[in-house]
């Protein structure tokens, strides 16, 4: 199981990032993270920026809700998303 907690305003938890793939996609688990697949560069904060557009489509939410809280310039992140519980991203990720 991942590292996910509620938090008052929604829900943090650890991504592990694995840039230049060949498509935008969640690709399981790596150790205690989400692991995400994204087709963006690790350059100029575009791999940070795809997953944050990524995340918010795919939990249903606005791209203001998703925010990197640390990780920034790592592949592993931690990111907070306001206004979802934990049941919702479990399910909207397939984990």
């Amino acid at each position: 199981m991942f590292d996910i907690r509620s938090i008052r305003e929604g829900v943090v938890f650890k991504v592990r990032v694995q840039p230049r793939a060949s498509k935008d996609q969640v690709s399981g688990l790596y150790e205690d993270a989400v692991k995400i697949r994204l087709a963006a560069p690790p350059v100029d904060g575009e791999a940070n920026k795809a997953l944050c557009n990524f995340l918010a489509k795919k939990l249903g939410v606005s791209r203001s809700q998703v925010e990197l809280v640390a990780g920034q310039t790592g592949r592993n992140k931690l990111v907070r998303v306001t206004g979802v519980n934990q049941e919702r991203v479990i399910q909207a990720l397939k984990l």
